[in-house]
């Protein structure tokens, strides 16, 4: 069994017992989240789709921890004059375990 969902702008496919990575979520360590933006679940080849979301079909998951993702350097140059500047950029994501997909 595994559901496509929504969240922070982007699209997962999640099953129980899956840990991603999401954009930061404001919960603390161990406490529970839903996600009610659930577009897509397949329970043994019996597909239910959304339109655009399924209605009362929810996803329940565990944060697990906070933290950033590797530095991103981003360098720009122009080789004619003497311009060149360098920005770094690290991204914060929540990692959550999924505990049940209801509906």
């Amino acid at each position: 069994m595994y559901a496509i969902i929504k969240t922070g702008g982007k699209q997962y496919r999640v099953s129980e017992g899956d840990i991603i990575r999401v954009e930061t979520l404001q919960k603390d360590i161990k406490e529970a989240v839903t996600f009610e933006e659930v577009l897509l679940i397949d329970n043994a080849g019996e597909l239910k789709v959304g339109q655009p979301t399924l209605s009362g079909a929810t996803v329940e998951a565990e944060v697990i921890t906070h933290d950033r993702a590797k530095k991103v350097i981003i360098f720009k140059k122009k080789k004619t004059t003497t311009y060149q500047r360098t920005k770094g950029h690290r991204q914060g994501y929540t990692e959550v375990r999924i505990k049940a997909i209801n509906g």
